[in-house]
Parts: structure tokens; sequence; C-alpha cells
């Protein structure tokens, strides 16, 4: 995912841009505001413009960013379920199906379902398995139906939920013509790297897009020649 993001970032042209990849545990405070404990206060002083860019739900508390909320919320996911159930009026339980919708300052993006590789799919997976252990497959070709439900659903809850521009997987179970709701990626996390050399821009590059406020016109997978 890091080196995913990276080279999305180094293919932008449109301005010059550093990167420094930085552990969790290395964020800390600083009387001036948010810093980093690696970095030398003059270095920071001469950039004129600081973009973070989580791909962990386990960042501390407190740190004043923009997307700090967002990030809370989708931690708790047995309390988002519960607000998705209460407020959205959807059915909640475990999934393994992954809707991208990237949020742009003009409204969402939806992208074609990512879904477990056939090695995967349909069988039943360990409970400790982590989303970087297993592999992906997108397209899913989906009725439309069944496509006006899942963007109805994550329409309300991006809205619901008041979210900044950005990348979203909204995890999902699917049985027959029936949707539940997992869980909200506020980041394009393991299942987004599916995307990568299928559909144009993939969900890495989408994200920086929507930090930098590039805009992104259409989501198109890639013709298989």
């Amino acid at each position: 995912m890091v080196s995913a993001i990276e080279m999305a970032i180094a293919e932008d042209t449109t301005q010059p841009t550093s990167v420094q990849v930085v552990a969790v545990n290395d964020f800390t405070f600083v009387d001036e505001g948010l810093g980093l404990k690696s970095w030398e206060p003059q270095t920071s002083s001469q950039l004129q413009e600081i973009i973070y860019c989580p791909l962990t739900l386990c960042l501390p508390e407190n740190l004043g960013l923009p997307f700090e909320g967002i990030i809370q919320a989708c931690r708790d996911v047995l309390g988002l379920r519960q607000q998705v159930r209460q407020h959205i009026q959807v059915a909640v339980g475990d999934g393994y199906y992954w809707l991208p919708v990237v949020l742009t300052a003009k409204g969402p993006l939806y992208g074609e379902v990512i879904t477990l590789a056939e090695e995967f799919n349909k069988k039943k997976l360990p409970d400790n398995l982590l989303l970087c252990d297993l592999t992906y497959s997108q397209p899913l070709h989906l009725s439309d139906a069944l496509r006006q439900k899942l963007y109805k659903m994550a329409h309300n809850l991006l809205q619901f939920l008041s979210v900044p521009p950005a990348t979203y997987l909204v995890q999902f179970g699917l049985e027959k013509s029936e949707i539940c709701f997992d869980r909200l990626w506020p980041f394009p996390t393991a299942p987004a790297l599916a995307s990568i050399g299928v559909q144009k821009p993939d969900l890495l590059t989408c994200h920086w897009y929507c930090l930098t406020a590039k805009p992104i016109l259409d989501l198109t997978i890639i013709p298989v020649a």
C-alpha cells in the first residue's frame, strides 16, 4: 500500500512533492503544533504544506487532524454498525466485498466492486486473518438493482458521517440479492490494490488526487486485450 501511494504521488507531475513514510509511534505533540519525532524543527518550518495520508486506523487520539473524527468512527466497528442499523436502516454483519467510493469535492464516484481472489472466495477464513494476508479481484459484476442498493447505502453513510474528500472502501456482505454493512475504511486499504492495472485511475491514485483537490472525472475499467 505504501509503495502504491508513493508511486501515485511520483506520477503526479503537477507539483514537486517529497514523501516521508512515518510509523504511528513517531507522531508526537510539540508546543507549536503537530510534529514528528524524527524531524528537525527547521526542516518542518521550511515546508510550504504538509499533507498527512494515514493508511491505518490506529492513530493516536487528539492529533487535531481534519480526518481524525472519521478514523475514530471507522475504528469503532460495532458502534458504526449500530449507527448504520439505526439511522440508515441497513442490515449489518460480516462480509468480504468492498465498494470503492471516491469522494471528490464535486461528489462521489463509485468504482466496481472488489471481491476476494478465487483461492479465498466462498471459503471459511480464519478469524485472525488480516486483509493484507489475502489477495483480491476487481471487478465483480452485479445487477443494476443491487448496485443501486449499494450506492444508496454508501451515499447515506458518507453523508451521515460528513466525511471529507478521500477514497473510501465500504466493506459489506452479500447473500443473493441482500446486502449487509460490515465496516468502512476511510482510505484505500489492502483490497484497493486490486485496482492497480485494472481501473484508471487506480484507487491509490484517486486517494492522492482527493487529498490534493485534483479533479477526477471518471473511474474506468481498463479493457483486457
